[in-house]
């Protein structure tokens, strides 16, 4: 039988070439996305095994009740990832505590709503694969348009107790912090000047989406066997 993965944040750059490799190597994937994804639907046309899921979790208490109604949907996968990443670019000192809160929801308490409903059901199974995400930035303290993208990233880097007993079960845990990767984020920013950015990184260069996409891959699947709450750096170094 199929191995079944939910990937939400699955829009995004990283999140396209995450899908695709787990759609070349065999398993079913459910994606989400927040808005419309002309690269995702064209997967799909391609795909069978490839279903869409559409929601906005800035609507946090919307999406709760959403989960408490739809339990068997969550249940249903074998691996959980998330690549939520909400980031509005508002300078530290202008930030207001609603646009934080639409960060934390967007890029944690989302992930937290799955979870509750994922890790019981992987237990019953002895199997499964959990993965957030977090950002270089947190090693940092965030950017001067990156503070609330950085704090809510952050709160993957924390392991719930509960999480850390389902180890004996065959549920591993982990949450890798990713590092600059060639996407189209950083042409958005004005001004950027990306060597430099660059140049601060021991390896002088981006990761490609692809090699992110391949460490994903082995942490949630079953060529991972071993590694578990861990907070992993793919950084070049940083």
């Amino acid at each position: 039988m199929k191995k079944k993965i939910l990937i939400t944040g699955a829009s995004s750059d990283i999140g396209i070439a995450v899908v695709q490799k787990y759609l070349e190597l065999g398993w079913k994937v459910t994606a989400h996305f927040n808005k419309s994804s002309k690269k995702l639907k064209d997967l799909k046309f391609q795909n069978n095994n490839l279903d869409l899921f559409c929601f906005d979790f800035e609507h946090i208490q919307k999406f709760e009740k959403f989960v408490k109604q739809n339990k068997s949907f969550f249940k249903k996968h074998d691996a959980f990832i998330s690549l939520t990443g909400l980031n509005n670019s508002k300078q530290f000192n202008l930030l207001k505590i609603d646009e934080i809160n639409h960060h934390l929801n967007v890029n944690y308490f989302s992930s937290w709503l799955i979870l509750r409903e994922v890790v019981n059901s992987m237990k019953k199974r002895n199997w499964g694969r959990v993965l957030l995400t977090s950002s270089i930035g947190t090693k940092f303290g965030g950017g001067e348009k990156t503070f609330a993208y950085s704090l809510s990233k952050h709160m993957n880097e924390f392991f719930p107790s509960p999480l850390k007993e389902k180890i004996r079960y065959n549920v591993l845990y982990n949450c890798l912090r990713i590092g600059v990767t060639d996407t189209k984020i950083h042409k958005r920013v004005k001004n950027k000047n990306m060597k430099k950015r660059i140049n601060l990184i021991p390896t002088k260069r981006m990761a490609k989406t692809t090699e992110i996409a391949e460490y994903i891959y082995f942490l949630c699947s079953s060529k991972n066997t071993q590694i578990t709450n861990e907070l992993l750096n793919i950084s070049g170094g940083e």
